[in-house]
């Protein structure tokens, strides 16, 4: 199986989706990659490099963005702020 889709999705024809991924109600946008293993659930991504093993969860919308292997990004429902864990030379923009 090339990869499990649930519910509705759409996937732009400039879009690649590696082995293995889970895309549940979610819109993978143009000049997409998702890598292998990744999971991508109730979110929007375009022009946007997602690597191995990431989580994208409750995400409205992630454009121009890299996210790096076995990265999880979710929606913080309970709080009103934002928690950041960034390596050496991240840049990030809120």
């Amino acid at each position: 199986m090339r990869f499990r889709e649930l519910f509705t999705n759409f996937y732009s024809s400039a879009s690649v989706i590696g082995e293995n991924c889970l895309i549940e109600n979610s819109y993978i946008g143009p000049y997409t990659s998702v890598g292998r293993n990744s999971k991508i659930v109730n979110s929007s991504i375009e022009y946007s490099v997602i690597l191995e093993g990431a989580q994208i969860i409750d995400v409205e919308r992630l454009e121009e963005s890299l996210i790096g292997r076995n990265a999880k990004v979710t929606k913080n429902r309970e709080r009103r702020f934002i928690r950041l864990s960034l390596g050496d030379y991240s840049e990030v923009s809120i």
